[in-house]
């Protein structure tokens, strides 16, 4: 073990902070990305084998998505405990925190593999179509195993990330999107001799995608990073650390199960106003959803940054790294509303066929579900960015209760009220989200700057 670290930095200056966020979070942002275009692959070539196949695709996805993130959790706090090891010098707190994170994930997913495996039975008990429901079934339970390679690829990756190694994971995510794609056209429609497997040829490609990044990282790890001994009595259990883990990480997943299933309702209620509308929702959320890349990747390397200053108690470029990087979510914000703002229908008509009769309606709805995804941007950022700060010092419950306040005290009942009540339709919805986004941001905030900078760097 070597030993801590414990005298003051020199001040890092705002200019630094700002060069080093990038260097550190834009592979992060392209690793987000190329793995949104990962599942938007998926989604394009399942459309083009079989309408019913894409939708139960979705069906499918969304269910495995949502175990994903809930369980993901324990993961993602790997990040900012092993960054703030990594500022001490302690690489053996690194190496059990890592282990532990693994621990934790695969005992989460030898529970969550059991709802996934008897996916057709939960689909039909609430009510989806019969034909859609078996062959989501398929998919899940082909798909469904690959959540083990998933969560500990998503843990290693976090190792990486906290020591600040995000390049090789851009490259390995990028790899497997093409990867991904070449071996979906091979199993989904049987192309190279390869059998036609239709949809569970998309759920074996996930599977196989998910193993071989596994196995990428950690290979890698062990090349690369040989002095942290990772994988070196990895049989052997920790109980102090593994309660850190779980009391960090549990309110991660339950966060992002809170955001994520508010984004899922929400198209329930677009879904009751009308197809059309429905259809325009999904355009300006794919939108969205692209944009928010760009700053899910500076929200982790805010995650790292603070977690590093954690480990210093370095409460100066805490504060100012916060600052910067929240700087830089805001002025790509601010960019993106501008685009949305200027060419909302070449934006939203990119995504509809020329010949659609429903085109000219579809255009309307959407550009003004675009101009709410624009006010969306700025307390969207906000949000997530205080969110990854909190993250870093390790101040994850408190933030859990604000966004679940935020998401569902507050913003599906204001979509709720503003869609029907009010009837703003689609629209009001769309502002309803707008509101609980902006709540929570102001308390995520507020718990960031007014208690968890002070707070953790005295206690920490």
């Amino acid at each position: 073990m070597t030993s801590r670290t414990t005298s003051r930095p020199p001040a890092v200056t705002y200019k630094q902070h700002f060069r080093a966020i990038l260097v550190l979070g834009m592979p992060l942002v392209g690793s987000s990305l190329a793995q949104y275009l990962i599942n938007l692959t998926d989604t394009v070539m399942l459309g083009w084998y079989d309408v019913t196949s894409l939708a139960a695709a979705v069906l499918a996805t969304t269910f495995w998505f949502i175990t994903f993130i809930l369980g993901a959790g324990f993961a993602n706090a790997v990040m900012p405990m092993v960054a703030a090891a990594a500022a001490e010098g302690d690489e053996v707190r690194a190496r059990r925190v890592t282990r532990m994170g693994l621990w934790l994930s695969i005992l989460y997913t030898c529970v969550a593999l059991i709802p996934l495996l008897y996916g057709e039975a939960i689909f039909l008990a609430i009510g989806q179509d019969p034909e859609v429901s078996a062959l989501a079934g398929d998919y899940l339970t082909i798909a469904a195993w690959g959540l083990i390679p998933a969560m500990a690829a998503q843990a290693l990756r976090s190792f990486l990330s906290a020591l600040e190694k995000t390049k090789v994971i851009l490259w390995i995510t990028l790899i497997s999107l093409v990867l991904n794609a070449i071996i979906n056209y091979a199993l989904i429609f049987g192309n190279w001799g390869a059998p036609e497997m239709g949809i569970r040829g998309a759920a074996t490609a996930s599977v196989m995608m998910n193993v071989l990044a596994m196995l990428a990282i950690g290979v890698y790890i062990q090349i690369a990073l040989p002095e942290y001994r990772l994988y070196q009595r990895w049989w052997k259990s920790d109980g102090q650390i593994m309660g850190q883990v779980a009391r960090i990480g549990l309110p991660i997943g339950l966060t992002s199960l809170a955001e994520g299933s508010l984004f899922s309702a929400s198209a329930v209620l677009v879904g009751w106003i009308g197809p059309l509308e429905l259809a325009a929702h999904g355009i300006a959320i794919q939108l969205a959803s692209m944009t928010f890349m760009f700053h899910l990747g500076m929200s982790q390397a805010a995650t790292i940054r603070a977690g590093t200053a954690l480990g210093r108690r370095d409460e100066l470029a805490l504060r100012r790294g916060g600052i910067t990087a929240i700087m830089v979510s805001l002025t790509f914000a601010a960019v993106t509303v501008a685009v949305f703002l200027s060419f909302p229908e070449v934006l939203v008509s990119a995504f509809i066929d020329p010949t659609e009769p429903a085109r000219d309606g579809l255009i309307v709805v959407g550009v003004g579900l675009l101009a709410m995804a624009a006010l969306f941007q700025l307390v969207d950022a906000a949000q997530v960015m205080a969110l990854g700060l909190l993250r870093g010092v390790q101040d994850t419950a408190v933030p859990f209760g604000m966004a679940v306040i935020s998401y569902w005290v507050v913003g599906m009942p204001s979509s709720y009220l503003l869609g029907f009540a009010f009837g703003f339709g689609a629209v009001g919805v769309w502002l309803g989200l707008v509101v609980g986004l902006s709540v929570a941001s102001l308390l995520l905030m507020v718990r960031f700057w007014g208690h968890s900078v002070r707070i953790s760097l005295k206690h920490g």
